[in-house]
């Protein structure tokens, strides 16, 4: 008797100081937060227990899905972000929004967002993704902190420097022209083809990705893909969520088909790195940087879950939205053609010398970039108390760091900031923040330059060999999902130019 009144004391005592850890972190931190923030003039939504403002980020994305904008505008970020949109319209560009307990400062101010960026204290770090996410993009630099982070970026930046890259010309060059063949056998049989380009610049760049990434085909790296596209759509799900510890270990369906996606993911990237190994090394492909750079194994497949994904994804989406700006603007077209035709004189195609010869086509792709970038938005955290600007921000607090938004705010770039127009990036720009499509500072999207080079040498192939123009079936409806994406395909009528 004596036992079970201590051992349920006990149990009670546990139970008590876990109810005050939670009214601690769940109600005195996130309201002590605010009222700080508050008295700094910072206003929001307001926190609300547990759930903060993730039911608004719900509501507000299923409005989008089921409002197509009316025309091909591009303004966008009521659709790209809509509650930042929404509520900046009510509180001011810097306010404070709660995702669950976890409080969110919305900076607008290019000075603010340069000092995040680039805050050498170590006193800024970047968000860790949540637990589920991590099935998808694994545990690699999208994901890493600290120590490891340095280890795994110092091993991979070698594969990506411009030299290498350059290396992996002939491939991207190669897997364009096998998509452009099959363009140009649907346009003899019927004078035009219509394309989706979203599913097609998803298979080429994966084709690609394959090949100078992992030293294989699409075909070989074809259920990989098809696993992390299951993979999202579970991730969307746990993204637009807050998070229960614990909850990722339940057998739920969703869990189940995450473990089971996961598993088989990590089973087929073994394969490729057990093929590598008896290779000995292929050193123009990532993995054997990976892999020879000193990386366990395990780590290696996990930096190859995120770059399966987000080489993938990033350039499909950048492309595609290129591709749907110069067939809506005919005129931006017609001169990057002239262009192309001038550096590719005749039969010649891209190469690695004549690369930055195309300046009106690297405009474009930048101010594709700036319009429709893929990322919409980025995140870091205070892991101690700092000052950014005139503001004492909590530790704690995460940045909220919209790119879209910068990306058309009319203080920076101008009445016109909604348009189309390549030329404005014909001169130098005036703050470094205000264009950041690969993000800045020390966490720089590693693969940069590899996007931009792929970039260039698919638009100018295509340009060299079709003109294009808006499918009357297409519906223009920008989206995020993990990216911003147009949400019914991107339909894009192709002409084979005369001789």
């Amino acid at each position: 008797m004596h036992l079970f009144v201590l051992a349920t004391l006990m149990v009670l005592h546990l139970l008590i100081v876990l109810l005050i850890k939670f009214i601690y972190s769940t109600f005195w931190i996130p309201y002590k937060i605010q009222r700080h923030l508050y008295k700094q003039g910072i206003r929001g939504p307001g926190y609300r227990p547990i759930f903060g403002n993730s039911p608004e980020f719900k509501l507000e994305f299923d409005a989008t899905l089921n409002k197509p904008m009316a025309s091909f505008s591009h303004d966008i970020v009521h659709r790209a972000d809509p509650c930042y949109h929404k509520w900046t319209a009510m509180y001011g560009k810097t306010m404070l929004f709660w995702h669950g307990s976890t409080p969110r400062l919305a900076l607008a101010d290019p000075e603010m967002i340069k000092e995040v960026f680039l805050n050498k204290s170590g006193h800024v770090i970047k968000v860790k993704l949540p637990p589920l996410a991590e099935q998808l993009f694994g545990k690699g630099l999208i994901d890493l902190h600290g120590e490891k982070w340095s280890i795994h970026r110092k091993i991979a930046n070698p594969a990506f420097i411009m030299d290498r890259v350059k290396a992996w010309v002939p491939e991207v060059v190669e897997s364009t022209q096998e998509v452009l063949k099959k363009w140009e056998k649907g346009i003899r049989e019927r004078n035009e083809i219509e394309v989706d380009v979203l599913k097609e610049f998803h298979i080429l760049s994966a084709e690609i990705l394959s090949k100078t990434a992992f030293g294989s085909n699409f075909e070989e790296g074809k259920h990989i893909f098809e696993l992390q596209d299951q993979q999202a759509l579970l991730t969307i799900l746990a993204l637009r969520t807050v998070y229960i510890p614990g909850l990722r270990f339940l057998p739920t369906r969703d869990n189940r088909m995450r473990w089971k996606v996961e598993k088989e993911t990590r089973r087929l990237i073994r394969k490729l790195i057990d093929r590598e190994k008896k290779a000995g090394g292929n050193q123009k492909c990532l993995l054997s940087f990976l892999l020879w750079g000193g990386l366990p194994v395990e780590e290696v497949i996990d930096e190859c879950q995120t770059f399966y994904f987000a080489g993938k994804e990033a350039v499909a989406i950048f492309l595609t939205w290129t591709l749907l700006l110069l067939a809506l603007h005919q005129e931006w077209q017609t001169k990057a053609r002239e262009e192309v035709w001038q550096v590719c004189k005749n039969d010649e195609l891209p190469n690695a010398d004549n690369l930055n010869d195309l300046k009106i086509v690297g405009m474009i792709l930048n101010e594709a970039l700036r319009l429709y970038n893929p990322i919409p938005d980025l995140f870091r955290e205070a892991n101690q108390n700092i000052k950014v600007g005139s503001l004492d921000v909590p530790a704690g607090t995460q940045f909220y760091l919209p790119v879209t938004a910068t990306h058309h705010n009319t203080e920076i770039w101008g009445e016109d900031a909604d348009e189309f127009n390549p030329q404005r990036f014909a001169e130098p720009r005036k703050h470094l923040v205000s264009f950041f499509p690969f993000s800045l500072g020390s966490r720089i999207c590693i693969g940069q330059n590899f996007a931009v080079m792929e970039g260039k040498i698919i638009l100018a192939m295509i340009l060299k060999q079709f003109s294009f123009e808006l499918s009357p079936s297409y519906v223009h409806a920008p989206v995020t999902y993990l990216t911003v994406q147009p949400q019914f395909g991107a339909q894009i009528l192709f002409r084979r130019l005369s001789s």
